[in-house]
């Protein structure tokens, strides 16, 4: 009779957790819509199909003096950036790239800044033929952006050359470089391996590899834009690590391993972590105290969230800490904090896991983990 009672308890306690991230999913997908007006790629309301329906030759390309210019609005809608689609303009002139503008987007201008400036110049003088067979990389730190830009160019070049368009789903490139790869290699031993291996030296081995490959090289990880941006943009080869990570964080939870990605991947996380092994002395806290933070981050989440779906404030999503790994783009501000989280994790346990962090706040809601 106990253990058919306990087994009835078990029951009700998964089905919760399962209600509880299906609603957490629903309430970003909502979001998602908000900001951007799309769904995995598909554009959400009647207003926006039927703009798409009546696109003219002339939204694509036109003729200014002798001068060729591409538009990607419409090409390249389904580009995604770090926060959604990058259009750009593209100059050609006897045969041969002279300009490369962008359009307005809702990047956050420092990171798009930082891309742009670093490949607006990369196909200038070349033929339009060499020019779209030309590999370029992405700017670091500013990795989204960057490659959007990438594809919307060589987008432009193919619509003037054959009228035939890249798919950016189909795009392979990305999978063969070396940061992909590693990053890929990285993230999986993370979501692997300390499932088997419970040993001290391994896990600092892995904060290290968290640190300086998914965080300052690859530049990636669970955050609030991210988790937006891939909601809205739909599934791309570009985004197989995130996806890997956003299965961690909300996936193993429903098999016992609540807070994973928070312990086991998250970059910024593993900062905190190794930072707290620098010093065996830590500030005691009152339970008093310690609960009032607890409130404060479940506050401060709850009005970030009711900023998103009232439709204000989406550029919160941006400055989320764990932007400090992009050094070269991101904002001093975030980096400056980012070391104070860092210093203040000698002395007291991660206390921006535990006392901030709106990401970790809603895995921890998905999983009714408080």
């Amino acid at each position: 009779m106990k253990e058919t009672k306990k087994e009835g308890q078990f029951h009700i306690a998964k089905l919760e957790q399962w209600l509880m991230l299906c609603t957490c999913i629903l309430m970003m997908m909502a979001v998602a819509i908000n900001r951007d007006s799309k769904l995995f790629g598909h554009r959400i309301g009647q207003q926006q199909d039927v703009a798409a329906a009546t696109v003219e030759t002339s939204d694509i390309i036109r003729m200014s003096g002798d001068t060729i210019v591409v538009n990607t609005t419409y090409l390249g809608k389904d580009i995604q950036g770090y926060n959604g689609p990058i259009p750009l303009e593209v100059y050609i002139l006897n045969d041969k790239v002279v300009d490369v503008k962008a359009l307005d987007n809702i990047e956050t201008p420092h990171f798009f800044s930082r891309a742009y400036e670093g490949l607006k110049d990369k196909w200038t003088g070349m033929s339009v033929s060499k020019a779209s067979k030309l590999e370029v990389d992405g700017v670091s730190g500013a990795t989204f952006s960057s490659n959007a830009i990438i594809k919307n160019v060589h987008l432009a070049l193919n619509h003037v050359q054959a009228s035939t368009v890249t798919k950016t789903g189909s795009d392979f490139s990305t999978l063969m470089k070396p940061k992909f790869i590693i990053g890929l290699i990285v993230v999986l031993m993370a979501a692997i391996l300390p499932l088997f291996i419970k040993n001290k030296w391994y896990a600092i081995i892995q904060m290290l590899l968290n640190i300086g490959v998914l965080g300052i090289w690859c530049g990636t990880f669970v955050s609030y834009t991210s988790m937006v941006t891939f909601l809205s943009g739909g599934f791309h080869w570009a985004y197989l690590i995130l996806i890997i990570m956003i299965i961690v964080a909300f996936i193993y939870p429903l098999f016992g391993k609540k807070q994973y990605y928070c312990t086991n991947i998250c970059p910024f996380g593993a900062l905190q972590q190794l930072m707290g092994y620098c010093s065996k002395k830590k500030i005691k806290m009152n339970v008093k105290l310690i609960k009032g933070l607890e409130w404060f981050r479940q506050i401060l989440w709850a009005v970030l969230m009711l900023c998103l779906w009232l439709g204000v404030f989406f550029e919160w999503m941006d400055y989320e800490l764990f932007t400090a790994f992009l050094f070269q783009s991101a904002s001093p501000i975030i980096i400056a904090c980012a070391i104070v989280i860092a210093l203040l994790s000698i002395f007291i346990s991660r206390p921006y896991c535990r006392f901030i962090c709106p990401t970790g706040t809603l895995i921890k809601t998905s999983e009714l983990s408080k």
